[in-house]
């Protein structure tokens, strides 16, 4: 067995136990020149998928269901809310060995974040070492095992709430947004999982008008075993008006949520600024 291979193991092992799982997939357009306009004027470098991060942390607690999970299988299905609130976060690394591998890091606490602490997780996720990285001992030791055994592992290791809360957060986010990707769906094997894609100037329709503005398609991936498509939608509409209205830089304030930086209250259905153009 490579070495690529054995890095891979706890990926199969999510993947295998995630099959069943029933994914439904969701998109949205999002005008970003607010934000675009927040990093231009800010003191240090904001990624998009920080901003995510922050919106959807700020959004998920008011809407319980996407906050949950699936238990019981066949015989028994029910549904358990998480003790809390955390962002798991998917990393394109390469290996110490030169193998290129997808881990994962999970942000706890994240409703209580500012926009400043979130991109400090950001910052060390994508400048650590991937033996550094939040989990990576745990990792190591999993991929260790046979694979009878890993399997095994894993599904013990997510089976509790407030382990699956601890190990893959309660929403996840994927973001191909560094190469020239405008739509793609991932599962996180959360009730939501957002999926980030590049930002780039498209035609936008505001107040009857075209327009050129910053635009990033935004997927969401929810688990129907868990929530419905109204309930995913209100979530989706939500993170969407957050990032959209995004306030402002106001000196002294710089990414706090209850200054010029931060996010203004989400309004569900509320997106009256603009559509992208038919053809864009």
């Amino acid at each position: 067995m490579s070495a690529g291979d054995r890095a891979r193991r706890h990926t199969r092992y999510f993947l295998e136990w995630a099959r069943a799982a029933s994914p439904v997939y969701l998109a949205a357009d999002v005008d970003v020149t607010r934000i675009r306009r927040h990093r231009e004027q800010a003191g240090r470098r904001y990624s998009y998928v920080s901003y995510l991060l922050y919106a959807a942390g700020r959004v998920l607690p008011a809407h319980p269901r996407a906050g949950a999970v699936a238990q019981g299988g066949r015989l028994r299905p029910r549904t358990a809310a998480l003790p809390g609130t955390a962002a798991k976060l998917a990393l394109d690394r390469t290996t110490a060995g030169g193998e290129r591998v997808v881990l994962t890091a999970v942000l706890p606490d994240i409703d209580r974040l500012e926009l400043d602490d979130v991109q400090d997780f950001v910052d060390r996720c994508r400048t650590a070492a991937p033996d550094e990285l939040p989990g990576a001992r745990g990792l190591r030791r999993l991929d260790a095992l046979p694979p009878l055994l890993g399997r095994l592992a894993f599904r013990l290791g997510v089976r509790r709430p407030a382990d699956r809360l601890r190990l893959l957060g309660s929403f996840a986010v994927s973001s191909l947004g560094h190469r020239a990707v405008d739509d793609f769906h991932g599962y996180g094997g959360t009730a939501v999982t957002f999926c980030v894609t590049r930002v780039a100037d498209r035609p936008l329709v505001r107040d009857g008008r075209i327009t050129v503005a910053p635009v990033m398609r935004l997927g969401l991936t929810f688990d129907h075993r868990v929530l419905d498509g109204a309930a995913a939608a209100d979530v989706l509409d939500s993170v969407v008006t957050r990032l959209e209205d995004w306030h402002e830089l106001s000196p002294g304030t710089p990414g706090s949520a209850d200054g010029g930086g931060g996010a203004a209250p989400a309004r569900a259905g509320d997106r009256t600024r603009g559509a992208v153009a038919p053809g864009a």
